[in-house]
């Protein structure tokens, strides 16, 4: 096949508001809108609801929600304010309602979309995290989700500081000794924050905004976050940096990063060793992001100077917790969200999120994928998950400290621009290149508000192959612009980090990293070699593999002539140690590798 034609689509050129919507009027109690897709047979299912008699939808509110938001919700609907509902009493109220708003005290289960019989169409979050909704389930049923992330932003900050300058002068701790009957000025001597330098981790809505108050208090500001726009950063007055040298740079630090497989414990004993000593932390973000008994060793050693947590890894956590109980630790109840206008702000950004889903208006909060017809979705599931794949592995080999802006996908197919359509697909790529780093749950629905969120300029090409176009497409490409790689074989001969794979017989595959041709299928994790090409490699790296009980499950080497070098791409069942992964670097004939996460 050769390419014959190529064109570039820019995000911005099929914007999903501007698709024709349309009803039935035959469909049951509540009716369905449906958008159509350019090409006939592609057909994606909202949730707009009215009764077919032209009554009100009616909207269940299982928690306390904020007078405003309820008001809103009564202009709208018929509102159903029922607290504290036993898992039975909600799946039998549900199959009258069509819409459910609830905090996270209520568990939405796949219980409840079962019970409501297709009526369900919106289920509201009231804050950000969705741990108490079945989302898989929600979608399975034709349900969207939405939640209220950005009300709480100003709240979370202002409690940021507050933890900040009443741990620096030890405020909590003086007040307990008054109300005890002492009187120790000279125990409580604080330190001054003017002239200090807080080390803001994780630059997004909340991180931003107590990066901006701390510059007001004198404090030089530094920032990490991987996906932070640096203009957007210096327009404030702050530097990005490394994770490294904000550790080792920092007087203060303050947590305000999502809670992932990537972040989980990401203060440790060996992060905490890093620090200057003498630091103080401040975490209003999650619980989980600090081993929290590696933080006590840190306290004890004089490591961390004090810390002050509103999150904990167990909520609430136990009476007796060492860290908890430490004279040099400030703590409070999950407070960051706990101010009368937060309440009443999530209230009212939840309803109105739920009103216009209900209107059939594309939620750009919702956080799982509307529902695609079975045929398309039967033909594109294998280059979905390639997509998001593809895009996970990209991100994964771009170097810690630059952050990424620019996207270029190429799609190689032989099917008419107008039968291809690549909206899923883009969508899944921007899902794989932002979620492994965040909390966001990025689907068809958000995924270009998302992107344009974090300054990811994401533009498609499409390169018209000759031959039959049974198959949808034959190779996805993904280049990410601007960015240094911690795998300089990744990088293309333009430098940008490129991936480059397709789908043999319904299984995707690595095809291509950087110049280098592999051959590897996208089934649990990847370590990539750039190698000397000589006999043996095969084997010794298989060993090592093998004596630390890593089982592998397909190999390939690529390579650019005889006895040059070479790609070794070997895939994984399980994650090595560290301890194997230095043996393998160690090798002599191996000049850099990779360890890679699918």
């Amino acid at each position: 096949m050769s390419a014959a034609a190529s064109s570039a689509i820019s995000v911005a050129t099929k914007p999903l508001k501007s698709l024709a919507l349309s009803s039935s009027s035959r469909s049951p109690l509540p009716s369905a809108a449906s958008i159509s897709f350019p090409t006939p047979r592609r057909r994606l299912v909202l949730v707009a609801c009215t009764a077919g008699d032209g009554s009100k939808p009616t909207i269940l509110v299982a928690e306390k929600l904020g007078e405003a938001g309820v008001k809103l919700l009564e202009d709208f609907a018929n509102v159903d304010c029922s607290y504290n509902l036993t898992p039975e009493e909600l799946n039998t109220k549900i199959s009258l309602c069509d819409a459910l708003i609830v905090r996270s005290g209520t568990k939405v289960g796949r219980e409840v979309f079962e019970s409501s019989r297709g009526r369900l169409k919106v289920v509201g979050r009231a804050g950000v995290g969705i741990d108490n909704v079945d989302l898989s389930a929600a979608t399975e049923f034709g349900c969207l989700v939405v939640n209220a992330p950005t009300a709480n932003t100003i709240a979370a900050a202002e409690h940021g500081i507050a933890l900040l300058a009443g741990m620096a002068r030890n405020v909590a701790q003086a007040d307990a000794s008054v109300k005890a009957g002492e009187w120790k000025r000279n125990k409580y001597v604080g330190v001054s924050l003017v002239g200090k330098t807080l080390a803001v981790m994780g630059f997004g809505k909340v991180g931003t905004e107590v990066a901006r108050r701390a510059k007001g208090l004198g404090m030089r500001v530094i920032a990490h976050d991987p996906y932070a726009p640096a203009d957007r950063a210096h327009a404030i007055g702050v530097d990005l940096v490394s994770f490294d040298e904000a550790l080792a740079t920092a007087d203060f630090i303050s947590l305000h990063m999502p809670l992932t497989p990537a972040t989980s414990k990401i203060l440790n004993d060996e992060t905490f060793a890093k620090m200057k000593k003498g630091v103080r932390i401040v975490n209003v973000a999650r619980g989980g992001v600090i081993d929290e008994d590696a933080l006590v060793r840190a306290l004890d050693a004089g490591i961390v100077a004090q810390a002050a947590l509103d999150v904990f890894t167990k909520e609430p956590p136990a009476k007796d917790s060492p860290l908890v109980q430490h004279e040099r630790v400030t703590v409070t109840p999950h407070l960051g969200a706990s101010t009368m206008e937060a309440q009443e702000g999530v209230a009212i950004e939840i309803a109105e999120a739920v009103v216009g889903a209900l209107n059939g208006e594309l939620a750009a909060t919702a956080v799982n994928a509307p529902m695609v017809s079975a045929e398309v979705l039967t033909e594109l599931k294998p280059y979905v998950i390639l997509a998001e794949k593809l895009g996970r592995l990209a991100v994964q080999l771009v170097a810690g400290g630059s952050g990424v802006k620019n996207v270029k996908v190429s799609y190689a197919s032989a099917r008419a621009t107008d039968d291809l359509d690549t909206r899923l697909l883009r969508a899944m790529i921007t899902k794989g290149i932002i979620e492994p780093i965040s909390d966001v749950y990025v689907n068809l629905v958000n995924a270009d508000f998302t992107a344009k969120q974090r300054g990811l300029r994401l533009s498609e090409e499409r390169v018209l192959l000759d031959g039959s176009p049974e198959n949808p497409l034959e190779t996805i490409t993904v280049q990410l612009g601007n960015v240094e790689s911690k795998f300089a074989s990744s990088l293309s001969e333009s430098g940008e980090v490129r991936v480059e794979g397709k789908v043999k017989d319904g299984v995707p595959h690595l095809t291509k990293v950087g110049s280098f041709e592999v051959d590897v299928t996208l089934e649990g994790s990847i370590i990539l070699c750039r190698q000397v090409d000589q006999p043996g490699m095969i084997g010794t790296v298989g060993s090592i593999l093998g004596e630390s009980n890593v089982n592998v499950n397909f190999m390939s080497v690529g390579r650019i002539a005889p006895r040059k070098q070479a790609i070794m791409a070997i895939g994984v069942d399980d994650q090595p140690s560290k301890e194997t992964l230095k043996k393998i670097g160690e090798i002599p004939a191996v000049e850099e590798f990779v360890f890679l996460k699918i």
